[in-house]
């Protein structure tokens, strides 16, 4: 070891943002490790590296006791008074045990090291990257599909879209970029693994708030978000500004702001809807597009029973119950759709 592969390190510490200290603990581990298998392990020693030079010495800790009973690990009280006349029983004593040709074991060692220890690194930079950014909105490119699993391009590294979070229906081909949201970022021994949705709610949020500028000024909030994925989802939105329509905040000027997320999600519907503290209120509007005649709402059981005009039921209620089971759990209230002329009969 030389100064070259000290300038080789503090090159390696500006390009990947690596602590020259965290290499040098690594190496000087590594090296104890390396002189343990190559010249016997019954020894206590430290390896120090000159951090200006790179040059290596193997040191032999010995306790200082009155009576020697193991020589690799014990120095008699005589002999450390020789080294230095301060030395007292259960003292350590440092002694220089360089073997001649250590400083070939100790360059291979240090080559490994210094590789798998820029590995860790970059991992360690990519895991704090994305852990602090779960829950929000990345753009990739799909790179490969094994297993039903599509992997994304997302730069530094690669992300997986398992099948749970891909969307009924939607096909996935090499090269086309999407939208997709950073779901969990977990540590394996591989390094990170980003697992992406294009399913969740959130995705649909995150949306929103990249195309409406009045929702990231905190104008418009987005109240809640019922979705299944491919097909349909309500957003539920108020305005803190009287001023604001929060309704059409969110579509935009002739629809063009809801279009651009309509079209990242491949046409799935989307119904944006108005929230009220008013509970009858919002659940008569999270049932859009279907005009409602009254609602019953039961505050203790979190239910209502609602009244929609005969024509309107079967959109009320929406093909296989969507439009119903969306309202609900918009809502998070349980929803009874009745005709005007069932609910009469069920009063009479």
């Amino acid at each position: 070891m030389n100064g070259d592969f000290i300038n080789a390190l503090r090159e390696i510490q500006k390009e990947k943002g690596i602590s020259e200290e965290i290499i040098f603990d690594a190496l000087e581990s590594a090296l104890i490790s390396s002189y343990k298998k190559n010249f016997g392990a019954s020894q206590n020693v430290e390896v120090e590296m000159d951090r200006t030079t790179g040059k290596v010495k193997v040191i032999a800790l010995k306790e200082v006791v009155e009576e020697i009973d193991n020589e690799y690990l014990e120095i008699s009280l005589d002999e450390a008074k020789q080294i230095d006349d301060k030395f007292q029983i259960g003292d350590f004593v440092k002694i220089e045990i360089t073997p001649k040709d250590f400083g070939r074991i100790a360059a291979q060692t240090a080559k490994q090291v210094v590789i798998q220890r820029i590995r860790d690194a970059e991992r360690d930079v990519i895991f704090d990257e994305f852990i602090n950014r779960e829950n929000e909105i990345i753009t990739g490119q799909v790179q490969r599909i094994s297993k039903n699993n599509v992997y994304i391009d997302l730069g530094k590294t690669e992300g997986v879209l398992p099948p749970v979070e891909q969307i009924d229906g939607e096909e996935y081909n090499q090269g086309d970029r999407l939208k997709l949201l950073i779901l969990e970022v977990k540590k394996t021994t591989k390094g990170p693994q980003i697992i992406l949705s294009r399913s969740h709610p959130n995705l649909v949020k995150r949306l929103f708030e990249l195309e409406v500028p009045e929702i990231d000024d905190g104008i418009v909030e987005i109240f809640s978000i019922s979705r299944e994925a491919g097909s349909r989802t309500k957003i539920a939105v108020f305005s803190k500004d009287p001023n604001v329509d929060p309704l059409g905040s969110c579509v935009g000027f002739k629809g063009s702001r809801v279009k651009v997320i309509v079209d990242e999600l491949k046409g799935e519907k989307i119904d944006i809807v108005i929230w009220s503290k008013d509970i009858g209120e919002f659940i008569a509007n999270s049932l859009s597009p279907s005009k409602v005649v009254d609602v019953i709402a039961n505050e203790k059981e979190k239910s209502a029973i609602v009244v929609v005009p005969d024509y309107q039921l079967s959109l009320a209620i929406g093909k296989e119950g969507q439009n119903a089971r969306l309202a609900a759990k918009l809502t998070n209230w349980k929803i009874d759709i009745k005709s005007e002329s069932q609910y009469k009969e069920e009063c009479e």
